[in-house]
């Protein structure tokens, strides 16, 4: 599957670049296998890692920033602005979805939701097509709770203790 949408989403890179007389850089190309080698979300930093790292090819931030925006133009990716980071995802065969986003940690997971794709597609928006959405749920995840309950529950020992103390 996951061959069928690189391919895809080659094809759509190489037919905008010979349409629209740019060249077809092994940058580009690169960039592009990376982002589908992804899973999940990922910085500029992280993306330009990778290509040094797993393929040997170093690429400017430059270079990577461009290329994402064109990317983005062809709808090949998405940006989401998180909580003070922005984070990019390959979007091709995947633009419906919900995150659930951690305002302690900054943890993001991904899911699914048939009821609200549901309501969505049942929408009818003035003068608007819909292609996809993007739901952002903010909210602390299970590990932070436990972790802020722990910490309550050991300043109300602490407390308890230095009244008998008295």
């Amino acid at each position: 599957m996951k061959d069928n949408v690189k391919e895809s989403v080659k094809s759509i890179l190489t037919n905008y670049l010979e349409l629209s007389n740019h060249r077809k850089t092994p940058e580009r190309f690169a960039i592009l296998d990376a982002v589908y080698s992804i899973d999940g979300h990922f910085t500029l930093e992280e993306l330009g890692e990778r290509l040094r790292e797993d393929y040997h090819f170093p690429v400017s931030r430059a270079t990577l920033y461009n290329t994402l925006r064109l990317f983005m133009e062809l709808r090949l990716v998405i940006r989401h602005r998180f909580q003070g980071c922005t984070k990019y995802e390959a979007c091709y065969d995947n633009s419906s979805h919900c995150h659930q986003i951690c305002t302690t940690c900054g943890k993001i997971t991904e899911f699914k939701s048939l009821e609200i794709e549901k309501v969505i597609s049942g929408m009818r928006l003035e003068r608007f097509r819909k292609d996809g959405f993007s739901l952002y749920i903010y909210g602390i995840c299970s590990s932070c709770q436990a972790k802020l309950t722990r910490q309550r529950n050991n300043r109300q020992k602490v407390k308890s203790q230095k009244k008998h103390i008295k």
